[in-house]
């Protein structure tokens, strides 16, 4: 199951087994150049993708030194990737007993829907947050203006923002949607899609595009709102009707 996924087994010392901090290594430098696809900084995904791969608590020395960076680069990542949600600041479990205070460590976020959730949820703030109001302000803009007169370049140009703000908007919900919900709930979701063939979502697709946005909107809210039992039913109705309709 997806929900289920099993993380790596926690490092007891970062050179504890050559081979494997080999392996480590290659993933954090393939989950750099990804990051980089993603529009993150090569430099945080792949202290990112060694605080995965590594799979235990690790101080900026540690991360540093198997890395190869200098004390101030690896100090950004770790403050970046703390940023993202996607590492705890923690204190170091084997200092405890000695003296002197307390060196911190970096514990990752393991749970692989978590740590994708909390991705999503800060590109919303640092992209889409920040560019709704811009669009909104340029649509107001081209209102006026074509209110004001009867440019034809103008009108178009106003349909054109008026829908392009329509998209980013249900984006942005998507988005939001996706980082507020159960990490187990997003798991189990993808679960389900991942037992479908494609032919059979590529069918749920054009049947969903053929059917009235309003019928469908309605019949989903009242969905919402039953027991898990009477879903089940309604589930086991609708299988009974597709088999006799086919």
């Amino acid at each position: 199951m997806l929900a289920t996924l099993a993380e790596p087994p926690p490092a007891t010392d970062a050179s504890s087994s050559p081979e494997a901090e080999r392996i480590r290594l290659a993933f954090a430098d393939a989950w750099g150049e990804m990051g980089a696809a993603w529009g993150v900084q090569p430099s945080v995904a792949r202290v990112h993708g060694y605080l995965l791969a590594h799979g235990g608590t690790l101080t900026e020395r540690e991360v540093r030194q198997a890395l190869d960076i200098s004390h101030r680069a690896a100090s950004l990542a770790l403050n970046e990737t703390e940023a993202w949600g996607l590492v705890t600041r923690v204190a170091d479990p084997r200092r405890v007993g000695r003296r002197g205070p307390s060196a911190t460590a970096y514990t990752v976020v393991g749970d692989h829907w978590v740590w994708f959730q909390r991705v999503a949820e800060a590109r919303k703030q640092r992209e889409a947050d920040p560019v709704l109001p811009r669009i909104e302000q340029c649509l107001a803009l081209a209102q006026t203006a074509a209110a004001t007169g009867s440019d034809r370049e103008v009108a178009r140009l106003r349909d054109w923002l008026q829908e392009l703000l329509g998209f980013v908007r249900l984006f942005d919900r998507a988005v939001t949607l996706i980082a507020r919900a159960e990490s187990s709930e997003i798991a189990r979701g993808f679960s389900v899609l991942s037992r479908l063939p494609d032919e059979s979502i590529d069918r749920l697709l054009r049947l969903f595009g053929s059917l009235p946005e309003e019928d469908l909107a309605t019949t989903l809210e009242a969905i919402s709102g039953v027991s898990p039992r009477v879903a089940r039913r309604v589930l086991n109705a609708a299988g009974r009707v597709a088999r006799i309709g086919r």
